[in-house]
Parts: C-alpha cells; sequence; structure tokens
C-alpha cells in the first residue's frame, strides 16, 4: 500500500539549488520508493490513499556519513591536540585492541549505532577493526535498526601493534565468511585497508582481489598529511602517488570506492580519481583536529569529482554530518580568503553533499526524486522561533543551530527506524 506523507518539503537534485515545497506531498510504494513529490495529492494519483500530516514541520532527506570508526566512538574529544601519527599510536590503537572482546565491542558498537540514529544518519560507511567476529556484531546491530551501511572489518599487518596484526591469510578467510553471510541489502562489507602504511603490498594485493571477487567497495584514507604521504611514498617508490599505489593493487575505483580526507590531492591524483570515479569523504572537523590540513572541496567539485561527508570519529569529535555542512562552509571560506578566486561552498552545495551526492555510494538514496529509497527525516523547529522566515532559512537555521531533539521521525528505505537500543 502507498503511504503519503505531507510536510514542507525541501531536498537538492543539482548540488546548485534546493527543491522546495510548501505544503508538499511525498508518495512512497511498498519497496520504500519514492513514486514522486507534489503540491496536491492528484498529481500523484494518490487522491485516496491515507496521509500523514507533519503539519508545519521540514521534511528533508536523511543524512549519510561516508567515513566513521566505529571502535573509536569512545575516544571522543580526546588528544585533540596530536598530529595524526602519534594519535593513532597513543589513543587509537590500544582502543581498537580491545575488539577482540565481542562482549565490549557490542557495547560499544550499541551506543554508536543509537548516536548515528540520534544525529539523522542513516547510512554510513564504517571502519571496524580487524576482529571479524567484532565486524559481525557491528553489521548485526545495523540490521537489527534497520539504518544502512556498509561494514568494513580493517586490514592491518604492518607498522602497528602485534594485537592489531593479522596474518593476509586470516584477513582473505574473515572477508569471505563476511562476504557469505546472509545479510539484507542494506548492510554489507566493504573491503578496508586501513591506509597504504599499514598494509604489505601482500596484503593490499589480496583487498583488491577480493573486491573484484566478490564485487565489494573500497574504503580507505587518502592523502591526509604530509608526512603520510612521504611514509607512503617510501614504501611504494614505484607508484607516482598516493593514489596510483592504491590504483596498482586494484584498489582505486576498479570497484565503487570512497577515499577519506584527500586534503593535499592534486594534480596527477586528481586526474586519476576522475578517471576511475573515486569518491572523497570530506572530514573538516578531523582535518583540523589533527593538524592535516583543509581540502580544497571547491577545487575538487569543479573537476567533477563526486564529494560527500564524513564524521571520521574520532579523528573528528562530533557525528553531526549537520555539523560537517557548517565546517566545511567555514573551511571553504579560509580558502576563499587565500583565493578569492574560488568561491565558498554554499549551504544547497553542502546538503547536496550530505544527501544525493554522499547517497549514490549506496545506490539511489539521498534525493526525493522518483525512484529513489525514501531515507528522511522530519524536524520540528517550532522551538528556534522560525516566525517570518522562510522555509529555507528555517532550514538553514537547523543546520546551523539546532540538533538531535528536534527530528522526530527518521526514515530508511521507506520504514520508520525508531531507537535502537543500548545495553548499560
Amino acid at each position: 500500500m502507498k503511504k503519503v506523507y505531507k510536510a514542507h518539503i525541501l531536498y537538492t537534485k543539482e548540488r546548485s539549488c534546493f527543491e522546495v515545497l510548501e505544503n508538499g506531498y511525498i508518495a512512497v510504494d511498498d519497496n520504500g520508493r519514492v513514486i514522486g513529490v507534489a503540491t496536491d495529492l492528484a498529481s500523484l494519483g494518490c487522491e485516496d490513499a491515507e496521509v500523514t500530516d507533519f503539519g508545519d514541520r521540514l521534511l528533508i532527506p536523511a543524512m549519510n556519513d561516508l567515513h566513521v570508526h566505529a571502535p573509536q566512538y569512545r575516544n571522543q574529544g580526546i588528544a585533540m591536540d596530536l598530529e595524526l601519527l602519534p594519535w593513532l599510536q597513543s589513543y587509537t590503537f590500544p582502543e581498537e585492541m580491545k575488539y577482540a572482546d565481542t562482549g565490549y565491542a557490542e557495547r560499544m558498537y550499541r551506543r554508536f549505532v543509537r548516536d548515528l540514529w540520534r544525529f539523522g544518519t542513516m547510512r554510513a560507511c564504517v571502519f571496524a577493526t580487524i576482529h571479524t567476529e567484532s565486524t559481525r556484531v557491528l553489521m548485526r546491530l545495523f540490521q537489527e535498526a534497520g539504518m544502512g551501511a556498509l561494514v568494513g572489518k580493517v586490514g592491518m599487518n604492518r607498522n602497528c601493534p602485534e594485537g592489531l596484526t593479522e596474518q593476509v591469510e586470516e584477513m582473505v578467510r574473515g572477508y569471505e565468511e563476511l562476504a557469505n553471510d546472509e545479510c539484507p541489502p542494506l548492510v554489507r562489507t566493504i573491503i578496508t585497508p586501513r591506509f597504504i602504511p599499514s598494509c604489505t603490498p601482500e596484503m593490499l594485493r589480496a583487498c583488491g582481489e577480493l573486491a573484484v571477487k566478490y564485487q565489494l567497495p573500497v574504503q580507505s584514507h587518502l592523502s591526509e598529511n604530509k608526512d603520510e604521504i612521504a611514509w607512503v611514498q617510501e614504501l611504494e617508490p614505484e607508484s607516482s602517488c598516493y593514489g596510483d599505489a592504491y590504483d596498482r593493487y586494484g584498489l582505486f575505483g576498479q570497484t565503487p570506492t570512497v577515499m577519506a580526507h584527500c586534503v593535499w590531492s592534486d594534480g596527477e591524483e586528481v586526474e586519476l580519481m576522475k578517471r576511475r570515479g573515486v569518491m572523497v569523504a570530506h572530514c573538516p572537523t578531523s582535518n583540523f583536529n589533527v593538524a592535516s590540513g583543509m581540502a580544497p572541496i571547491r577545487h575538487f567539485l569543479d573537476e567533477g569529482l563526486h564529494v560527500g561527508l564524513g564524521s571520521d570519529i574520532s579523528g573528528g569529535h562530533d557525528l553531526s554530518i549537520f555539523r560537517m555542512m557548517v565546517y566545511a562552509i567555514q573551511v571553504s571560506k579560509m580558502h576563499y580568503q587565500q583565493n578569492h578566486e574560488l568561491p565558498f561552498l554554499t549551504l544547497s552545495e553542502t546538503f547536496w553533499m550530505a544527501t544525493k551526492s554522499a547517497g549514490s555510494f549506496f545506490g539511489r538514496v539521498g534525493s526525493f526524486e522518483p525512484g529513489y529509497e525514501f531515507d528522511a527525516l522530519v524536524i520540528d523547529d517550532s522551538d528556534l522561533n522560525h516566525d517570518n522566515y522562510s522555509l529555507l532559512e528555517r532550514l538553514e537555521r537547523y543546520i546551523y543551530l539546532g540538533d538531535d531533539r528536534q527530528i522526530t521521525h527518521r526514515f530508511c528505505c521507506g520504514k520508520a527506524i525508531t531507537e535502537p537500543k543500548i545495553i548499560i
């Protein structure tokens, strides 16, 4: 049976502008896909349908997080005065070793999934750890919640603590188990070499072969930090750039690929990303917190790269993709101060990155166009004193001033998603 919802509807077909329907209707079919959006029921062919009326609330696409480390959830807001590599050694790796214990993993992962839900993120590309069983726990929790995720068992076998080192054969066996598990379409595994310095050539080659064999997407880190880039050049001296090092192992667009950060990507690397269709996960808070730099997102968009947003917990300190929009605009204004020929990002561009652009990595997700999966949030911004503001101004105020308390309803693939349970 068709479902019809009425509210003030806002979304972005294109990055340059919003679609705005005051007191609009959106019809959703039995498979959770959008039939259409209109200002009257007759245009949708739904005159006799029962309507859920959200009144004066805003109805927008749900958020998508293209880069987040679930096992770092407990470390949010800690050691923000360190650069990337010392931060990994002193804080991140010790915390990730705890996930050998599936009981600990379940307690922390339940909180993580619940907080994604709180902030309106219905789909995420997630790093887990090297531990197959804990990764399976995380996938199960997303399934139980009804939320979408690509969850990666992390590949690491060099330049890391012994407790986070795994033999290539063990990694392959773990991935094959996860790839063959029966999972709903919303939750899949994703090939996840942590980054070039943590993986030997044998492990990188095995990751590329797994991606092609099982037609799995790939996620990793790219050109985040200058010291990291120099390290990659030492480890892979035949590569012409960091991206080329991944490409040589079949991990750079041979299957759908998202690379986090890309702060220092330019020239040949950008051209290679364009040819391979590699998506950028822009993580502005993390880039500042671990002193990586400012990713040139306007340049990437002008070059035709696909760009989405990521929270990058816990290099980033905030799970809210709404606030990532704000930070992305602010970073772009810093670039604008250096080069007035590069306009800073607009609200519609960052909203599009968080919804339709990032959503494209999960399929037809992130818009209210016909055929898109109905991932949506209902926002009650009445306590933000929205009198006399336009609908776009109300949305902007919510993005800058609102929080999870104003999200009254959440949908993923047409289903209402209630608050996931946690373990005390």
